[in-house]
Order: structure tokens, then sequence, then C-alpha cells
């Protein structure tokens, strides 16, 4: 059969894709594992051997073998059932979320897609036009005296914004609606108070807990992993290049003696309050996990999901954010997994 030039530059198109896609990924991943071994020493060469031949016999190509080496030497030996975060996004996402995890960046559909409190949303701003929980159309001078009716500052948050990007406070004296127009299509939610347990870690900002589920074949939802991020310094929200995680086991809410700062670097208390993680556990932790699981049933056509979670002062559980794209799995499988080793992932290749 005599391929036609429009087959032809499709399938280039394609491949120039998904040849810059891994290789993205293999910069990154090397460029971590380097400034890992700088600190634990390098990978015995029978622990990438393993990685190797896991890449290629069981995932389908030698190009998710460079995570492989990062949850090994994480993790100090090599794990079978590990999901490369490359792996993840090639293989997984487009078979068991298609385009439905598109719709977690849009911040304003919180209300009519989950109809729960659980979410600190005030009103949104989207093409124009100012909007209630309820989806109605509010008049754009009635905005200011509704978002600090009662409360002092609020944050404003970006549709797609992520890794602690596309976040603005504002409080009744420098609030301006030019502003919000000029910064576009978003979400106004209430300004959490955090629990105690967090705020001796980090006072300038809310802690938020990650957690990860997935939906089972039979329609139930299942937590598969769970860490804490912390800002550090005067942050005033979390973000991804400052931020420390700790694992959290998943049973029990407790916390890793270890953290991590994003340089995966590992320590053993908070850089700016010097507090501890060992022995700490999470306020509310069995109310986090029932929330997610049940919010994930609402959702069920992205079957994976990350939930960033607060717990206020009388321990209220308020969804933050949630990600049904390419929602972190990395630091998870590397720290705690696999993670996902039952669900036969593997088989997704192409």
């Amino acid at each position: 059969m005599q391929l036609s030039f429009e087959t032809l530059t499709r399938f280039a198109l394609r491949s120039g894709i998904n040849y810059r896609y891994h290789y993205n990924h293999i910069t990154q991943a090397k460029r971590i594992l380097k400034r890992i071994e700088g600190g634990k020493g390098s990978l015995s060469q029978s622990v990438v051997k393993q990685c190797d031949e896991y890449a290629v016999d069981i995932l389908g190509h030698r190009h998710f073998a460079p995570w492989l080496y990062v949850y090994s030497v994480i993790a100090g030996r090599f794990k079978e059932g590990w999901i490369p975060d490359n792996y993840y996004g090639s293989a997984v996402i487009p078979k068991l979320k298609g385009d439905y995890g598109i719709v977690s960046a849009l911040k304003p559909l919180h209300s009519a897609i989950f109809s729960h409190s659980c979410f600190p949303d005030l009103l949104s701003y989207s093409n124009g036009l100012y909007f209630d929980t309820e989806c109605r159309v509010l008049p754009a001078d009635s905005i200011k005296d509704r978002l600090f009716a009662d409360q002092g500052r609020v944050v404003f948050k970006l549709n797609n914004s992520s890794r602690g990007r596309g976040i603005f406070f504002f409080d009744r004296e420098s609030f301006d609606p030019s502003k919000i127009h000029k910064l576009g299509n978003g979400l106004f939610q209430r300004f959490i108070r955090q629990h105690r347990e967090f705020q001796e870690f980090a006072k300038d900002s809310v802690a938020t807990l990650r957690m990860t589920t997935v939906l089972l074949d039979d329609g139930t939802a299942s937590l598969r992993a769970s860490y804490l991020r912390l800002g550090i310094g005067t942050d005033t929200h979390v973000q991804s290049e400052s931020h420390v995680r700790i694992p959290i086991d998943i049973n029990s809410g407790t916390f890793s003696d270890i953290g991590f700062t994003p340089d995966w670097v590992e320590i053993e208390y908070h850089p700016t309050s010097k507090m501890r993680f060992r022995g700490k556990v999470i306020p509310a932790y069995d109310a986090c996990h029932r929330l997610v699981t049940t919010l994930h049933r609402r959702v069920p056509y992205a079957r994976c999901i990350g939930w960033d979670l607060a717990v206020d002062e009388q321990e209220n559980v308020s969804v933050m954010e949630w990600n049904a794209q390419h929602n972190d799995i990395k630091f998870s499988e590397a720290t705690q997994g696999p993670c996902f080793s039952d669900l036969h992932w593997e088989q997704l290749k192409d």
C-alpha cells in the first residue's frame, strides 16, 4: 500500500513529538539522578541492568529506564512494578483518562462538577463575567463586597495554574477589578487558616496534603499515595521550586522521618522552623481519606487523580485543587512505591 504524503507527514510529526517528550523526561531524570548520587553514591551496575531490562522487556523501551534509576537510588534497590513518569504520561494517561482530565484545569467548574462544600470557592471570573458558585452572573460592582463580606483576604487562582504559579492574594484595599481582567480566567477562594500542626512548620504558607486515588475496575476509589507539601522561608504559598515534601503513610497518616527538598536532598527537619518530621501525624487524616475517595466517584472518567487538601484550625478539610491530567506520581513511586503494581498498567504499553 502506498502511503500518502499527508500520512507520512502526520507520522513524522507524531514521531518528533514523541521523541521530544521522552528526551525531556530523560534529561530531567538524569539531572535529578546526578544530584542524588552526589550525596548517596552511584547506582551499582547490577541495579542499572535491572532497570534497563525492566524498561525494555516489561514497559517496551529503554527510554523508560532513567526514571527507574532515580527511583532505585532513592529506595536503595530496584523494585518491580514501578511506573516511570514518562510511561505514566505516554501510556497510562491516554488510555485511562483521555481528554477527561483536562476539566480539572478549569477551576470555576468545581461547584458544577462536585456540588460539595469542601471547596473553599467564593466566586469566579470567566470570559469577562463574574459568577457565583451556582453559575449565576454577578454585577461587577458587587464583587468587592461579596469577596470581603466576612474575610480580610482572598486567593485568586488562574486556570491551568500549577507548581505554585498563577496564584495571587488580595485584600479589600489591593483588590482591583482591572487587575483581574488582565490576569484572566480563574477562581477566588477563601484564605485557609491552617491547623496548628502545620503552622509549627511554616506559618506564612498553607500546607497541602497531596493524595493520589485511582478508580478500580469495579467502580470503587482507592487511595494509593500521600505526601505533605510545606512552604519554606517567607513563601506565601507552597511552590514547587522551594517546597519540602514528606511521604505520609497512607493507612495511618504518619509522617516519614525523612523529607525531601526540591533537589531530592534528604532532610530530617523543616529548613526554616527546624521542626523535625518524626512522630508527626496529619490531623483529620481519616476525613481526608474518606473525602478524596468519595469525590473521585463523582468524576470516574479520569482513573487517576491527585488531590491537594488543606486542614484548618477546626480540622475541617478543604480541597484546594485537583489534578486529573499529568498528576505527580514520581515522588510517591520513588519514596513509597510501587503504588500501582496490582493494576497491571504495564499492559497499557503500545
